[in-house]
């Protein structure tokens, strides 16, 4: 299985898939690369999201949580809100304007020397200068 490799403006991240998420990894994958803009979450706490509006990967929910720690990165399916990955940098609670959401959670960043602090430079990056260029790729 690949690693995902992550850029976040200037900041890398390194980041593995999860393996109790099978049908949401095979759905990221479809995806790949991807490129598109990071933003701030309004009802999430400390998070970031790539939306992906009216997208749905047809896929149930697998390894879910309402509750991501940092680097958690997360695929919400669709349903009562639009289809997103949320890139959590601190304590989030995942929601939408219509209440508490959960995501299957799919890959997490791998940790090396100060993977935290550069998450937490997303969040705030995002938060105030606004949205983020993010590319995603996998390689071997």
């Amino acid at each position: 299985m690949g690693t995902l490799k992550i850029e976040i403006g200037d900041l890398h991240f390194s980041a593995h898939w999860e393996a109790d998420a099978p049908q949401t990894r095979d759905a990221i994958r479809r995806l790949l690369p991807l490129t598109s803009q990071l933003i701030h979450c309004r009802w999430t706490g400390e998070s970031t999201w790539i939306p992906f509006g009216d997208y749905r990967p047809g896929i149930d929910y697998e390894n879910h949580t309402s509750h991501p720690a940092p680097g958690q990165l997360a695929l919400y399916p669709g349903g009562i809100s639009e289809c997103e990955i949320f890139v959590p940098y601190g304590g989030a609670t995942l929601a939408s304007k219509v209440g508490q959401l959960a995501a299957n959670h799919f890959a997490t960043i791998d940790p090396d020397e100060g993977w935290a602090d550069r998450l937490r430079e997303v969040g705030r990056r995002c938060l105030w200068e606004g949205a983020q260029d993010i590319s995603i790729v996998e390689v071997e």
